[in-house]
């Protein structure tokens, strides 16, 4: 499985460098106050990487706390009329029973 992994994000390396050398024309970033000058392939691969982190923020927001706030709830228990004590034992500590 770490061997699969490995590949995947070895893939996912090369297919970054491929657009960034690709993609070297230089553009400006117009913000609201400043700018930032860079080479079209970083600001692709910056713009994909936001995109990823954005849709990860979403799914969680939407699926996976509502899941957990869901499991929480779910392993609650019922308050016990009487608590239960673990077994003991007569003999003396020590003796390895």
């Amino acid at each position: 499985m770490n061997i699969l992994r490995l590949l995947i994000a070895l893939a996912f390396l090369a297919i970054g460098l491929v657009i960034g050398i690709l993609n070297t024309q230089p553009i400006t970033l117009n913000l609201l106050f400043t700018q930032i000058s860079t080479g079209s392939g970083a600001a692709i691969i910056v713009s994909l990487l936001a995109g990823v982190c954005i849709g990860a923020l979403i799914v969680l927001a939407t699926v996976a706390w509502p899941l957990y706030a869901r499991l929480r709830k779910a392993g609650k228990l019922p308050v016990a009329a009487a608590p239960v004590s673990p077994p003991t034992s007569d003999a003396p500590p020590g003796s390895g029973v």
